[in-house]
């Protein structure tokens, strides 16, 4: 890895705030819980016991923002259809175009990896 690549990836880890310690012992608990669910009702009860109705909701609107934001659906658009902010808007826009890729790699499961594109020529496939 060169000089410039590990500048880029400090920078990248910094810019999207505090890095989550996954190797902390709660963390690796919620992920194998995750891990753990069999199916579309198992994954349905765990979130209900886990999250409030609201977080829900909160959680299900992102996951809406980023599939609009890969749709180049403008923020006015996305505000109306979500109720979020246009700081958490600009929060997953940053996240969908330059993070660590979760949110591609789930939007193209979602779209059984047909190719999507990301405003300024940016696809899904990274």
């Amino acid at each position: 890895m060169n000089k410039n690549t590990i500048v880029q990836t400090v920078k990248l880890i910094q810019g999207i705030g505090p890095k989550v310690n996954w190797s902390e012992k709660k963390n690796r608990r919620l992920v194998d819980a995750f891990l753990a669910l069999r199916n579309k009702e198992e994954v349905e009860r765990f979130l209900r016991d886990l999250m409030t109705e609201s977080e829900i909701g909160e959680f299900a609107s992102r996951l809406e923002a980023a599939s609009l934001l890969a749709g180049d659906t403008q923020y006015a658009a996305i505000i109306e259809r979500t109720g979020l902010s246009s700081t958490t808007i600009a929060r997953i826009a940053k996240w969908l175009n330059g993070s660590l890729g979760g949110y591609r790699l789930i939007l193209n499961r979602l779209n059984h990896h047909t190719p999507s594109k990301l405003g300024k020529g940016l696809s899904l496939n990274s």
